[in-house]
């Protein structure tokens, strides 16, 4: 979900690093199995992470514009990725190596600890959607997806929505349909 990984005021730090990239819809920018070297901000457009279980496609985030994304635990431990990273519409994106982003962080005190607090953010964030996943039933965990991002039913596929939830794209139609 929303992730404020390093806020747009700290992105001047990057700019000298930074290489802008333009990409179609359904790019996929990273594959699960492979180590991440590139960390993603979204200038334009909408990003989604995934998981292949046994050839069926699990959405397990979400990421739009001001946002950063790369498969982290990968980006800083060149272990592979858990995860595919993939574009949902046209995008624009800065894209800074692993490189440059280590050389970033320890050189900089202060982005060092705001890396950190975005990590302990990340976790806490992943903890409230598994509790969700447990707690809730589809209904309740659609309603907490719109009322935290509404602008999400217009710009993400119902089906991608649907596998975030753990639901048939049926299933999805039903509860909005109840709404």
């Amino acid at each position: 979900m929303k992730q404020e990984y390093i806020a747009p005021k700290n992105w001047e730090i990057f700019r000298p690093y930074f290489k802008k990239i333009d990409v179609s819809a359904k790019t996929i920018l990273l594959q699960e199995g492979e180590i991440s070297r590139t960390m993603y901000f979204i200038e334009k457009g909408c990003l989604r992470t995934w998981i292949n279980n046994d050839g069926k496609e699990i959405t397990t985030q979400f990421f739009f514009e001001g946002e950063s994304v790369s498969s982290i635990e990968s980006f800083r431990t060149n272990k592979t990725s858990l995860y595919s990273i993939e574009s949902i519409e046209q995008c624009t994106l800065q894209t800074l190596s692993q490189k440059d982003f280590q050389q970033i962080i320890e050189s900089n005190p202060e982005m060092k600890n705001d890396f950190e607090a975005h990590l302990f953010k990340r976790l806490f964030q992943t903890q409230q959607f598994a509790f969700s996943y447990l707690k809730n039933n589809p209904q309740q965990r659609y309603e907490e997806l719109i009322t935290q991002f509404p602008h999400i039913v217009q710009r993400v596929p119902q089906h991608y929505i649907a596998s975030y939830l753990g639901i048939t794209s049926v299933s999805l139609s039903r509860i909005r349909n109840r709404q």
